[in-house]
């Protein structure tokens, strides 16, 4: 479906419910699945959490022949339940995808997996999706990953950690990247009692076959989709407010550095009692380039290069590797349909720079490659020109909501 967007100005400041974390949901219904007894409440409704929800759902019903899972494009579901089935001793499962999900690699999780004592074997290509997995006991308890490989690998490994014999002790050579996710995944295993502790470049977690006995976990809303309502209100008149719930001050999600970063767009934030926040346009923009490091929140990049070019203003963002192999090459996928709408944007394996610009062209067709994050990230380009989005259903993936609610402020939205 194809989406002509049109918006003057914010009409109807209604408060936006946004379901929770993809990331942290993620986390969680693996946990779930090991310890049974864990209650979870505002789980993500994205297509990534039901996919992963399912797959894990069909292990209560064991089979004696090899189950085929397909994970679709739901990159985190793949590395997790890479890791998952591993242990489970005495099931073997296919994993699959999409043609892009074969595209993106897995070897490093696979290797380290095997290192400890895991039987993985590819299907098709050495190093990608589809594999083969037949879960085994795993007693091994020390592996080593390159520091700078993307955090979903680690959090796979520590996920099923607390279920090993042995626990684990995984040591990170080099520089790491993605530190908030690492920690957020170590922040849910000490929030159901498991111990955990990051010192240095090592990472351990111990053994813990007991049973979870622990109060609900209330999943934070999610921060990425956050993002696209920090845009709205950044390229909106000064006074313009949203509310949306359900929101931490102390956050285990890395986007939500938004807070920080949207200062320089003036847009101002205030938490309330209810656990909602208030984000208010108060001022107009004094920076001309901005120059971020998003090592922490790569996911952020495509709604920070979309803002900055709403605005006629410049930034360089560098940190961004981890999105060449992601839905699609998000750098390339910027600069290509940037470009349509009349920027001077260039891009490097891991950065992207854009020179500030006075002009938008109108109506141009915004191609969105598979990827959700292309979708939402130009949608608030309609408040500066009309604009239209192509296969606007990609955003299921993580935010199924987000057209309806851009309904419920005002947004003009036609199929075409």
């Amino acid at each position: 479906m194809n989406l002509l967007l049109q918006l003057s100005s914010i009409q109807h400041p209604a408060p936006i419910k946004i379901t929770g974390s993809k990331s942290e949901t993620n986390r969680l219904l693996l946990l779930q699945a090991l310890y049974p007894n864990l209650i979870l409440e505002n789980t993500s409704n994205s297509d990534d959490s039901e996919v992963m929800q399912k797959a894990l759902t069909n292990t209560h019903h064991p089979s004696p022949n090899t189950q085929a899972i397909d994970v679709h494009h739901a990159g985190t579901a793949m590395r997790f339940l890479t890791a998952f089935f591993a242990i489970q001793e005495g099931k073997e499962v296919v994993l699959t995808g999409s043609s892009r999900m074969k595209e993106r690699p897995i070897k490093i999780l696979v290797d380290a997996l095997i290192q400890l004592g895991a039987e993985i074997a590819y299907q098709e290509n050495e190093g990608f999706p589809p594999i083969k997995i037949k879960g085994r006991k795993i007693i091994q308890n020390r592996v080593s990953l390159p520091a700078n490989v993307s955090s979903q690998y680690i959090s796979a490994l520590l996920l099923i950690a607390p279920k090993l014999e042995n626990g684990l002790e995984l040591t990170l050579e080099g520089e790491i990247t993605s530190v908030p996710y690492i920690k957020m995944t170590l922040a849910l295993l000490n929030q159901i009692g498991v111990r955990a502790t990051f010192e240095d470049n090592i990472i351990k977690v111990t053994h813990h076959p007991s049973p979870i006995t622990h109060h609900p976990i209330i999943v934070e809303s999610d921060w990425s989709s956050a993002s696209y309502w920090y845009s709205i209100v950044a390229l909106s008149v000064i006074g313009t407010q949203v509310t949306l719930y359900s929101y931490k001050e102390n956050s285990l999600q890395g986007d939500s550095t938004l807070i920080e970063i949207y200062k320089d767009f003036g847009v101002e934030t205030i938490f309330n009692k209810d656990n909602s926040i208030a984000i208010t346009k108060t001022q107009n923009h004094q920076l001309s380039i901005v120059n971020y490091q998003l090592n922490n929140c790569p996911d952020i990049a495509q709604t920070i290069a979309v803002t900055c070019f709403g605005l006629g203003m410049g930034c360089h963002l560098t940190g961004l590797h981890t999105l060449k192999i992601k839905e699609t090459d998000r750098l390339e996928a910027l600069k290509i349909e940037l470009t349509k709408l009349g920027a001077k944007i260039s891009v490097t394996n891991d950065s992207l720079t854009l020179e500030n610009s006075n002009s938008i062209n109108e109506n141009i067709a915004i191609a969105t490659y598979q990827d959700h994050r292309m979708a939402m990230a130009f949608a608030p380009l309609a408040l500066k020109v009309p604009i239209q989005i192509n296969n606007t259903e990609v955003v299921s993936k993580s935010y199924p909501d987000f057209w309806n609610d851009l309904k419920k402020v005002g947004f003009l939205i036609k199929e075409i």
